[in-house]
């Protein structure tokens, strides 16, 4: 890896303390707590989508896209690390995504640039945690009355309801026992899932398998660049600084422990949902792998105890997942409405904190109550949010800030990553959004039909 440059020590600057900073993102983990929360960013049950985003790319060009997100994001990440690293040892420590890239790229905008993404990442993966969660629980009630009363919107009350208590934890780094759990509960349900898709697939009621693409080329194309925006947000996290904040200073060289924890945890999950997935339903892969194992119509394709047990992990772990994309959110609440000179449980710094968290998570129930949509949401999500967060910026303040020559293969790999992942945003954005307008005939408002 290139050298940086000698940083110049009379541009330090010690940022004031803020309530966000002095709240929330508190610096107090270990490695290991940082691979906590990157898994939870990260494997979550996103990756039960694996086999309909291969759908729209094959067998021979899913698995590329797939191994090469895993390599690029792992790439990136490490270069953010480093760049993080650097502005640490230069007496700039960032802890907030929107302030390492303005002062990396020296731009004012673009401190609202990544504010307005990390807003649209955190609400839509908040919205698409609670749409999901809901939809576990009305599959598992499902099972149980045949002919209940109940809706979805009914079960994203609920789950909206146990949300906005477990979003009064009030640091990231307290949420570290919850995400240790989350880990346990990804690699539990990815193996109940690959023994449930196996036991599909060798039974005698296995679906008919097929492999075929879109037969026009223009939808075939569309297809595949919307699977490209789900892979991206499958992969991206688009929080890394705020997780590296969370780690007791100096934080050189642990966050890159916490990637290595975190992509031993993908490789397993990630590889093994995929294939299972796809093989057993082919193009008719839902964007809910236990939907397809679960159809509306005919008996259950694998044992309903596994299928109970995966839906119990996978709820579990939503709770997790919308708390660790809620923390910019909250962050930025606490920064502008608490004061730092009274104590974290003071009642003048609680009783904000209760409303604002409160009223934020009303609101994401409300949005995944009255559009459900997941699969859509991820293609757009990836492909507006994820790619320009964790494809795009990481390389490009990797060269600002360590200035390879232009003759180095480090300069020429970045920019070319920069500006494939510009073309793939740019077209995923659109395949998405046109995906979104062809299914707007099938969204009702407050249905409890999640759209694929």
């Amino acid at each position: 890896m290139t050298e940086p440059p000698k940083a110049d020590i009379h541009n330090h600057h010690d940022e004031d303390a803020d309530a966000g900073a002095a709240f929330v993102l508190q610096s107090k983990g270990q490695w290991w707590h940082a691979g906590f929360h990157l898994t939870t960013a990260i494997v979550g049950p996103t990756i039960l989508t694996l086999p309909y985003a291969f759908r729209g790319l094959g067998w021979g060009l899913g698995f590329l896209c797939l191994t090469m997100m895993g390599v690029v994001t792992f790439y990136s990440y490490f270069l953010m690390s480093k760049v993080l690293d650097y502005c640490e040892k230069s007496g700039r420590r960032h802890i907030r995504f929107r302030e390492l890239a303005a002062d990396v790229l020296g731009s004012g905008w673009m401190f609202y640039f990544v504010i307005f993404i990390q807003t649209a990442i955190n609400t839509g993966v908040g919205v698409g945690a609670i749409l999901l969660a809901g939809e576990c629980l009305e599959i598992m009630y499902s099972n149980i009355s045949v002919h209940g009363s109940l809706k979805l919107y009914h079960f994203i009350a609920m789950v909206t309801v146990v949300m906005i208590v477990l979003s009064q934890l009030p640091s990231f780094h307290s949420l570290r026992h919850i995400n240790l759990c989350s880990l346990l509960f990804a690699l539990g349900y990815t193996l109940l899932v690959v023994v449930a898709c196996i036991h599909a697939g060798t039974s005698e009621n296995a679906p008919p398998r097929d492999y075929s693409l879109e037969p026009k080329k223009s939808a075939r194309a569309f297809s595949a660049f919307t699977s490209l925006s789900i892979l991206a947000a499958i992969f991206g996290n688009g929080i890394l600084p705020e997780i590296q904040a969370t780690l007791a200073p100096p934080a050189t060289g642990k966050m890159v422990k916490g990637l290595i924890m975190c992509y031993t945890a993908i490789f397993f999950t990630f590889y093994s949902a995929a294939v299972s997935g796809y093989w057993v339903f082919g193009n008719k892969s839902n964007s809910n792998i236990l939907k397809s194992l679960l159809p509306d119509s005919g008996p259950s394709l694998a044992p309903t105890w596994v299928l109970a047990l995966a839906i119990t992990f996978v709820l579990l772990q939503l709770f997790a997942i919308g708390l660790v994309y809620s923390q910019v959110a909250y962050e930025i609440m606490e920064k502008k409405s608490a004061d730092v000179r009274q104590g974290m449980f003071s009642k003048r710094n609680l009783i904000p904190r209760i409303i604002l968290r409160t009223i934020y998570m009303i609101c994401c129930g409300f949005l995944a109550a009255m559009l459900p949509f997941f699969g859509d949401i991820n293609g757009v999500v990836g492909a507006v949010g994820f790619i320009p967060l964790d494809f795009i910026l990481p390389m490009l303040m990797y060269n600002m800030t360590y200035k390879p020559p232009k003759s180095s293969l480090t300069y020429w790999i970045n920019l070319s990553i920069i500006v494939v992942f510009t073309g793939a945003g740019i077209m995923g954005a659109f395949s998405s959004i046109r995906k979104l307008v062809l299914d707007a005939n099938q969204f009702k408002l407050f249905s409890s039909d999640v759209v694929d």
